[in-house]
């Protein structure tokens, strides 16, 4: 992945890296960042890009103008209301394996939200490995509202707040905020607008003290201890801290702790404009 090079698809997604940070930004801010099928293709085709990139340590989710993602797309909406069951079928299909893209990324995912993360924007804060959120967000799953449900989305909130605050949650529609999205485990952090930048920074920061594949490897044993019994996740544990102690850079970051050094690993955070 070229570094300071957009996506070619820029009408709805606008993509950057620079300094070892993909910046993924939802950018169609006169629709609230809401998704279609344009989007819901763009994102999928991204986050494979940045699964596969070497340059790439971190990546940061955020959207442009005034809220983060208010949901669906009313034209899409409006178009569904056409399509058969097995063509919505196939189209709620595409979200999903967009959101597992997003979900399934080797690389941390940051999501910087601010003003409203609304059905499916919701379900991006939750796919999000960290979320950090403006403390004036609001957040709702709100598809009972259109008489439809959170499908798509259930698997990853569900991962994300459990099943109790699903209920609450899911049937009303209600909206909430931010303090309470923290709450609920939705989020992770919620600070003042004016400290979203610098708290995404923050972050960043403490990422690239990190070895890279360690953090890849941390995120991937997560899912694999969730997804076994513990007689499975004993093996996999152990084969997993066993091939990171014996890594290269497991290696180099024992070796220059016991040598009391910075490990060759640990990078300064570039701090520049990506969308300059």
């Amino acid at each position: 992945m070229t570094p300071r090079t957009p996506a070619p698809m820029a009408e709805s997604i606008r993509l950057v890296v620079s300094g070892g940070i993909a910046h993924v930004t939802l950018a169609r801010p006169e629709a609230r960042n809401a998704f279609n099928a344009e989007t819901i293709e763009q994102l999928h085709a991204i986050f494979s890009r940045i699964a596969a990139a070497d340059d790439v340590r971190a990546v940061v989710l955020a959207g442009e103008g005034k809220v983060f993602c208010g949901g669906a797309d009313i034209s899409w909406m409006h178009a569904s209301l056409e399509l058969s069951f097995d063509a919505n079928v196939a189209d709620a299909e595409r979200m999903s394996d967009m959101f597992r893209a997003i979900d399934n990324s080797p690389k941390p995912v940051i999501g910087q939200i601010h003003g409203a993360a609304l059905g499916g924007g919701a379900g991006l804060a939750a796919v999000c490995d960290i979320a950090i959120a403006a403390d004036d967000s609001i957040f709702g799953f709100t598809e009972v509202k259109l008489g439809i449900i959170p499908a798509v989305i259930s698997p990853f909130v569900l991962a994300k707040i459990g099943a109790s605050h699903a209920r609450a949650l899911f049937l009303t529609g209600e909206r909430f905020d931010a303090r309470r999205a923290k709450h609920i485990g939705l989020v992770h952090e919620v600070v003042p607008a004016v400290e979203l930048g610098a708290a995404v920074e923050h972050c960043l920061e403490e990422i690239f003290t990190a070895g890279p594949a360690a953090v890849r490897a941390a995120k991937l044993l997560i899912r694999r201890v969730i997804d076994n019994t513990y007689d499975d996740s004993r093996a996999i544990t152990a084969r997993a801290i066993a091939q990171q102690r014996t890594s290269a850079e497991g290696q180099e970051g024992l070796r220059a702790f016991l040598e009391r050094r910075q490990a060759s690993f640990v990078k300064d955070l570039e701090r520049e404009d990506p969308t300059s």
